[in-house]
Order: structure tokens, then sequence, then C-alpha cells
């Protein structure tokens, strides 16, 4: 298993290095040639989102990848450290439950609304999300202590043979 690690400062610039960098460590890894441009579109989406939140809510903090490849895989972790600056518009956060009596759609409705009107662009998390989704075969979301957690795969022919 290799890994690999970086951390940026939270400025626009700093995604298209990030990137470059998940490209080149995907084409080591194994990862189709076909996929690599769901690769790049994937981690800039994700580091976009966590340049956002980090900018707003914790400036001098880096915004932290992670790169792996085991067991036919190829993962990137996007982690912020911006609390308080979940995925709004994506509703409740894993284990938290939905309001009482109000549809999950409704509350992520209500959610994207109150985002797009207090100024936290959560519509664009939500649609940058949804976006991640589809790029990436594999996708989890899950909120850390200190803020969001976006893990994306897609097969590769590491560790295989």
């Amino acid at each position: 298993m290799s890994l690999v690690e970086v951390a940026f400062s939270p400025l626009p610039a700093h995604v298209r290095t990030a990137r470059l960098v998940a490209v080149a460590v995907a084409r080591r890894s194994g990862v189709a040639d076909s996929l690599l441009d769901e690769v790049r579109l994937a981690v800039g989406e994700a580091c976009s989102r966590a340049v956002e939140a980090h900018r707003e809510h914790c400036p001098a903090e880096p915004v932290k990848i992670e790169l792996t490849d085991s067991g036919g895989r190829f993962e990137v972790v996007v982690t912020d450290s911006a609390p308080g600056a979940g995925p709004a518009g994506a509703g409740p956060a894993p284990g938290e439950p939905a309001a009482a009596g109000v549809p999950s759609a409704q509350v992520a409705a209500k959610t994207a609304g109150a985002a797009a009107e207090n100024g936290h662009g959560g519509l664009q998390d939500g649609l940058g999300l949804a976006v991640i989704a589809e790029l990436a075969d594999d996708v989890k979301i899950s909120r850390t202590p200190g803020g969001i957690s976006v893990s994306m795969s897609w097969p590769s022919s590491a560790g295989e043979g």
C-alpha cells in the first residue's frame, strides 16, 4: 500500500496543484486512463469545497488530502478543518436523525434554502457533492470532529497480480 499525504493552504490556486498530484498518483497506482478525468474533476470539486469552507471558517488551517492504493482501489480522502461547514443541502449528518415527521427531502430543501440565505454557499456544497458522487466509483462523506471528510475511490491495478 502506498500513501501520499498533501496539505495546502486554502487558496483556490492550490486546487489545481492538488488535482495534478491526484492524477499523477492515480496514474502510478494503475487507474485506467479513461478514469483520470473523473479523478481530476472529483478531486477538484472536493478540494474547492474544502477551500471555500476553510476561507470562511479557518483560513490559517491547511486542507488535507490522503491518496492511497491498496486492494485494487485508488482512494482519495479530502478533509477540511472547518467546524460547522457541513454539506448544507445534503440533509442531516451521518448518525443524526431527520426532523421528526418531515421527509428528509424537505429537510434538505429547507437546509439548502437557509444556506443560500445566510451566504454560506451550502447550495454549491450540495451540488459539488452530487458531482463527486457521479464521478467516483465509491463516495463516503463523513463529519469528523473538526469538519468534513470526503472519501472517493476508483478501481486500480495496485496490489493485483
